[in-house]
């Protein structure tokens, strides 16, 4: 076992075991260019690591990156970028249990919002700052889950337009930073996002520029016209960190890391090349960037997203635990697959340079992958934003169409069902969604009324409304509730 080595640091980097890569540039050298919002696992593992990748190269080191947290719950990870100069390990696990760990370096500054916005602001303000992009999650962007509009409503959204206020949303941050560039002179930085959401550029743009409105009519058409927004879409399976990875990557490498960063060996990134300031040379290390990204997002959005709900809910409910569990049981991946070819596909327009065969196949094998260690929890969680996007526009194009949509009830009926509270075996599920209360009220009723949990419009539009939704999902929820979650798959699987 290769010898313990102090936290990790700038000054511990030279005494790390030589199985640990670890940054070749002089850090020293790097400036930051790029203000990142939301530095969680995910920006760690993706983002900055193609950041890094150019840097190794010894490329884009006036690219660097200035993580913000901004909220109060970010205040774990300040403390462990203080301690460890914003460096921490990424370990790539490997299907066959191998891992490589990396020491990633591109971030080089953070700041965390709540302790010093002011701060976070003039850091936005600074002309070298060229991008702000951001990982807040499919709900952080504000917006109605059925008919998109900017929700002016949100109390921290008003608390954050009140004369005077000092910013405490990404809203209020970004534009305020943006107000002073432009009084300074100072040409806009570019408002990257990086989240699963379809048209994230789009949406981006869509929720800043309302918001400024909010404070200014004439400022939020300033912001619509003159702010690029590029859409993005992103690929790697990254679990959340555990006292388990820590204690493995002491175990394996003697570092010893607040916290490192787990992931998959597969990495993607679209981008569409609509910048206003300039940008890294992202292409050079595997980014693909293009006119279009919608093709290549629907793909993942639809495919990868939309099986994380396929497999999240039913799984649990069948008793397991993790992802890999599921797509070890033949059960469950043939209902994957037939998600997949026979109500997803069919709704994807043709995406430039893919083979959709191979992408699914590789989809089921990255799934599968047992040292990932993926939860279904971490799948289930914030349900009600995730649906809307990921699932609901496959079944709704499939009804349209007339196509298949079994498959797609079936998940909406395993949801209905996890959200009331317990599994199977009786025992406790933690619901974890900012809806939870509404959505288990609903829930709870739906013994009597099986169409309960659907009927709520704010989710589900006018789903209800369709019949041949209707009669589908009352079938399929009587038999997930009556005769369990492996069942109703067989039915769904067994229905010409």
């Amino acid at each position: 076992m290769p010898a313990p080595v102090p936290a990790l640091s700038t000054r511990t980097l030279p005494r790390l075991h030589a199985s640990v890569a670890r940054p070749a540039y002089d850090r020293a050298q790097v400036r930051a260019g790029i203000v990142h919002l939301g530095v969680g696992g995910f920006h760690r593992s993706h983002q900055a690591v193609y950041l890094d990748d150019l840097m190794q190269a010894g490329r884009a080191l006036d690219w660097g990156v200035c993580g913000v947290g901004v909220l109060p719950a970010d205040r774990r990870m300040a403390e462990v970028m203080a301690a460890q100069d914003c460096l921490y390990t990424l370990v790539v696990t490997h299907p066959d249990g191998t891992q490589d760990a990396r020491v990633i370096g591109s971030i080089v500054e953070y700041l965390l919002a709540p302790d010093d916005p002011e701060a976070v602001v003039e850091r936005m303000t600074d002309p070298a700052i060229r991008i702000v992009s951001l990982t807040v999650t499919e709900g952080g962007y504000n917006v109605d889950a059925v008919t998109g509009a900017f929700d002016a409503g949100n109390a921290a959204v008003r608390a954050d337009l009140a004369p005077g206020a000092v910013p405490a949303t990404s809203f209020g941050l970004v534009t305020e930073a943006l107000v002073r560039r432009r009084a300074r002179g100072t040409a806009p930085f570019t408002v990257l996002s990086c989240d699963n959401i379809p048209g994230n550029g789009d949406v981006a743009r869509r929720s800043f520029a309302a918001f400024a409105a909010l404070r200014d009519p004439e400022l939020g058409e300033w912001v619509a016209r003159e702010v690029a927004f590029p859409n993005s879409m992103v690929d790697r399976i990254t679990p959340a960190t555990t006292d388990v990875h820590r204690a493995e990557l002491a175990r394996r490498t003697g570092v010893e890391d607040g916290w490192p960063v787990v992931c998959e060996p597969w990495t993607q990134w679209v981008l569409e090349d609509r910048f206003g300031s300039g940008r890294p040379p992202l292409e050079d290390v595997g980014v693909q960037v293009v006119g279009d990204v919608e093709p290549y997002e629907l793909m993942k959005l639809r495919l990868l997203n939309g099986s994380h709900q396929a497999m999240g809910y039913l799984g649990t409910l069948a008793g397991c635990t993790f992802m890999h569990d599921v797509c070890q049981d033949p059960l469950f991946r043939s209902f994957l697959r037939a998600y997949m070819d026979r109500e997803a596909t069919p709704t994807l327009p043709p995406v430039p340079g893919i083979d959709l065969g191979a992408y699914k196949d590789d989809l089921i094998r990255r799934f599968g992958n047992p040292s990932m260690r993926d939860t279904l929890a971490r799948l289930c969680a914030e349900s009600s934003d995730r649906i809307p996007k990921f699932l609901l526009p496959v079944l709704r194009a499939n009804l349209a169409s007339g196509g298949d949509i079994r498959c797609s009830v079936a998940v909406l009926a395993g949801w209905a069902r996890y959200a009331e509270g317990t599994g199977e075996d009786g025992a406790p599920i933690e619901v974890v969604d900012p809806l939870r209360d509404r959505l288990m009220a609903a829930a709870r009723r739906q013994a009597e009324d099986p169409l309960a949990f659907v009927s709520d419009r704010e989710l589900f539009g006018d789903l209800v409304d369709d019949e041949r939704f209707a009669d589908t999902y009352v079938r399929t929820l009587e038999l997930v509730r009556t005769r369990g979650a492996r069942a109703a798959l067989e039915e769904v699987l067994r229905a010409p």
